[in-house]
């Protein structure tokens, strides 16, 4: 059997199958991206919720693993040279989880590149953007009596937003192909129209070729999955509640 012991995350949140990857997460739009593409890889995994919304995420045993103090990360027992790894940040994780695997990622280099350059779009710039705007329209910013600070994500996410739609014309998925850089974007999008409520204000409905895109995603069995993953405690009350809806209850940022 596989010893974790060195982790420290561990003791906080033990492992019973310290054989699988350990995934430390909630489901919130940065926290599905590794469980919708664990969910896709097949890879087994064992799943550990970290209640944010109780800043679980700033508990020392966590911030041993990730010392940025946010969720998603992982530990792989079987890491390069077969020796236990953790990663943390969730562009790192798609990436090693894609090269682990040989799956959602070209191995032509120039599609490689392409494909790592629209995740990195997301990274840097969908997730932060619609997260601020997120804080506008649902937490403590709505109270903001100036509405500048909100009107400026409110235009950045429409010019992101633009920028994705334009590379959807005429394409299924970001890529060529179905990749990390679709599961990396897709629960931010999905964010946008069920817990933001965000779709009015945006505009959304004339993002013609990001509706379609996110409605082929939202079909596919792995990304309904990895919505609920890790499931939180009162799932069993919540289950008759849109499944859409629910991985982004008491998300914070």
């Amino acid at each position: 059997m596989t010893d974790l012991s060195s982790f420290p995350i561990t003791q906080r949140w033990p492992a019973s199958y310290p054989d699988r990857l350990q995934l430390y997460a909630a489901p919130t739009p940065n926290g599905v991206k590794v469980s919708m593409m664990l969910e896709e890889t097949g890879l087994p995994y064992e799943p550990h919720f970290v209640d944010i919304s109780n800043n679980e995420s700033k508990d020392p045993a966590f911030v041993s693993l990730n010392p940025n103090g946010r969720i998603p990360a992982i530990i792989d027992p079987a890491g390069p040279d077969g020796q236990p790894i953790g990663i943390w940040e969730t562009g790192a994780i798609l990436i090693y989880l894609a090269d682990k695997t040989g799956q959602l990622i070209s191995t032509t280099p120039a599609q490689r590149y392409e494909t790592l350059a629209w995740v990195f779009f997301q990274v840097s710039g969908v997730g932060p953007t619609f997260g601020q705007l997120g804080f506008f329209l649902r937490f403590a910013g709505k109270d903001y009596e100036d509405k500048r600070p909100r009107q400026r994500f409110v235009d950045e996410s429409r010019r992101l937003l633009g920028v994705l739609d334009h590379r959807l014309e005429g394409r299924e998925w970001i890529v060529d192909d179905y990749s990390i850089a679709d599961i990396a974007t897709f629960g931010w999008v999905n964010a946008l129209v069920e817990f933001y409520a965000a779709g009015d204000i945006l505009g959304l409905s004339s993002y013609s070729n990001v509706q379609a895109w996110l409605e082929r995603g939202l079909a596919r069995p792995a990304v309904q999955r990895g919505l609920r993953i890790p499931a939180r405690p009162a799932w069993g009350r919540l289950r008759k509640r849109n499944l859409w809806s629910l991985p982004f209850l008491q998300h914070r940022f």
